[in-house]
């Protein structure tokens, strides 16, 4: 009955919260088609190279998506100087660009490949080993992977695009992302639920180190490109700072899935195998484990950051300036201050799940 209960609570708030932003992208696709459109993207075939001289291709196009479908076009590229010039051979797949001027002249431009078959079958081998292998864990845990990406794309993103406190509106969000998905992946059970609470726990210590810590450290959240333009194009109505915490919030969010519901079940087997284990004796044996996981977690956590952010640390090398003065740079900050917070939440999570888990089975026992 209870779980009855938690399950209605969270749909309702699920459907509340979601179906406003539904109905608001819907009226800005009706509005967005009753305004004219000066430019329009195409999509085409590479069939023919014309002429060819670094970095300068002549190229001859054939559309087969767009306003003019089955026509064939001659495109230049690489007259605009860039900092990577694309060099394209006959059978790519391109995006094509095409606007016409006041007076009717047409101009394309390749904007990129087409790489969506690509994205599409690696997507197909991700999605058949995950049901091969995990079975119906593996389906459920893939509808909770749609699921949190319905409630990113749904409420997350549209409500911090309308100008919503960005930091409430992750939490909101994580809030209905954690229970949904963790009982999709784990099962309906006093493990996942344990987990689900030292998860909610560990997110809010999280939150509060990010945002001490990002306002010690005088970040404004505008390091990248993406952020300058979102506030251009928002007239500054979007608070960039609050996105940056947003972000470690989000970001933090699936990695803690795995720590907690680990340490939870840990306890549960732990203490099946030997129903007299004591209190510390429990905490003991299970942190045992849980440091192993922390040691582990720590170092792919490095690796996976320096993967992501290997351009960036290209700056230290051969780099004239010290490293006291590098490391000071906000685009080094940020990336610091998100690795190391989400990383202070991560470790705290094994201790906290833990306790949790040791209590409530000490307690039912007692019972």
């Amino acid at each position: 009955m209870r779980l009855s209960k938690l399950i209605l609570i969270i749909l309702i708030a699920l459907f509340s919260f979601i179906v406003f932003p539904i109905s608001h992208l819907s009226a800005q696709e009706d509005f967005k088609q009753v305004e004219p459109s000066k430019e329009e993207t195409l999509e085409a075939n590479v069939i023919k190279v014309l002429e060819e001289k670094e970095p300068y291709q002549k190229l001859e196009l054939f559309i087969t998506k767009g306003l003019l479908n089955g026509a064939t076009v001659v495109v230049e590229n690489g007259v605009i100087p860039l900092a990577n010039i694309q060099k394209y051979q006959v059978g790519d797949r391109v995006i094509v660009n095409y606007s016409t001027d006041f007076e009717g002249n047409d101009f394309f431009y390749i904007i990129d490949y087409i790489r969506r078959d690509s994205l599409l079958q690696l997507f197909i081998i991700f999605v058949v080993l995950v049901v091969l292998i995990a079975s119906w864990r593996g389906v459920a845990s893939l509808i909770g992977m749609g699921v949190s990406f319905l409630i990113i794309f749904q409420f997350i993103l549209p409500k911090i695009l309308a100008g919503g406190e960005p930091i409430q509106i992750a939490i909101i969000g994580s809030m209905l992302i954690i229970p949904i998905t963790f009982y999709f992946s784990h099962g309906f059970n006093k493990k996942t639920t344990i987990a689900i609470i030292g998860t909610i726990i560990s997110l809010i210590i999280t939150g509060i180190l990010a945002g001490f810590f990002v306002e010690s450290s005088k970040l404004t959240g505008f390091v990248s490109e993406e952020a300058g333009f979102l506030q251009i194009d928002k007239e500054g109505s979007l608070n960039i700072k609050g996105l940056l915490l947003a972000g470690i919030i989000i970001g933090v969010l699936g990695v803690l899935d795995d720590v907690t519901i680990s340490q939870s079940a840990i306890v549960f087997q732990l203490k099946k195998v030997d129903p007299k284990l004591k209190f510390e004796e429990l905490y003991r044996r299970s942190m045992d484990v849980g440091r192993d996981h922390i040691s582990s977690m720590v170092n792919t956590l490095i690796l996976v950051y320096t993967g992501v952010a290997l351009p960036l640390l290209l700056i230290f090398v051969d780099n004239p300036h010290p490293f006291s003065e590098i490391i000071n740079y906000e685009i080094i900050a940020d990336e610091v201050v998100r690795t190391l917070v989400g990383s202070i939440g991560l470790v705290l999570a094994v201790p906290i799940t833990t306790i949790i888990a040791v209590l409530f089975v000490e307690k039912r026992n007692k019972l």
